[in-house]
């Protein structure tokens, strides 16, 4: 099952087009964040969940919190979790460059 299908069966959502650009934003994010150039398998989960999380928040863009029936709500960027998993495999920055390897080990 790939990562549109798992995201179809966690959301309930039929379109496929919005869970591919969620999906292609949440792997930009990734990279971006990783400082690399392409995914390793142990990030596919982290950008999984960060589409889920942005599906969730979809009409809600802009908001920090909301209070609505005797119920608040409160937004944050992402969960710590994420972050936490996100920086195990950052790669730094030496002189300028990032050194990435041709083959990834795995943990």
């Amino acid at each position: 099952m790939d990562n549109i299908e798992k995201l179809q069966v966690l959301t309930g959502e039929k379109d496929g087009v919005i869970l591919t650009v969620l999906l292609e934003d949440a792997e930009q994010f990734v990279l971006s964040y990783t400082n690399r150039t392409r995914m390793i398998p142990q990030l596919d989960n982290t950008v999984r969940e960060l589409a889920l999380i942005a599906y969730n928040r979809l009409g809600t863009e802009g908001e920090s919190s909301r209070s609505a029936s005797g119920e608040s709500y409160s937004f944050d960027n992402a969960p710590k979790q994420i972050y936490d998993i996100l920086n195990r495999y950052r790669l730094a920055r030496v002189g300028g460059r990032v050194y990435e390897t041709e083959t990834e080990q795995t943990d």
